[in-house]
């Protein structure tokens, strides 16, 4: 990432930003099981409350990119790690998912994570899928069928898998 962008935790002036490009991205229906009729209270509660840490992506005032890092699960299995990102239809392709993704990978291994896991990535999202294990994560399991894709159908999801060791 250049120095013209900056990452930090978002604030609650920051939630339109945030909201706009949540709702882009699941209107399309190809990479996230949020229902395109989702609301904007409900998508706040899983992006940025109820326990997760939510942070945006700058460019100058405008915020070009979100992500959100929150305990896998409760319990036994609180040490995992997970996280969502988003990057503005304007601004892919320039470096800000594995930009938000190294951010991410630090700021939980700092929370006191040792891994991060990813439960449904779509198998045919494949830009996402090569940048997660360019970042070091691993196909661990795949679940047939289990998207529906707004344009190919039943598609295959990925459950994807990083130790925090060497962060």
């Amino acid at each position: 990432m250049t120095n013209e962008w900056s990452i930090s935790p978002a604030t609650d002036a920051d939630w339109p930003g945030i909201w706009a490009i949540f709702r882009d991205v699941i209107s399309r229906g190809d990479t996230y099981t949020y229902a395109p009729d989702m609301t904007e209270q409900q998508a706040k509660n899983i992006w940025v409350l109820n326990g997760c840490r939510g942070f945006v992506v700058k460019h100058g005032d405008n915020i070009v990119g979100t992500f959100t890092l929150r305990t896998n699960k409760p319990g036994f299995g609180d040490h995992v790690a997970n996280a969502g990102y988003m990057v503005h239809k304007d601004y892919r392709g320039r470096g800000i998912a594995q930009a938000m993704c190294q951010y991410s990978l630090k700021a939980a291994k700092d929370l006191g994570y040792n891994a991060m896991q990813f439960n449904f990535v779509v198998a045919s999202n494949k830009p996402a899928v090569q940048l997660w294990q360019k970042m070091g994560f691993k196909i661990v399991g795949t679940v047939p069928k289990a998207f529906r894709h707004a344009t190919q159908g039943l598609t295959d999801v990925y459950i994807m898998y990083r130790s925090l060791d060497d962060i």
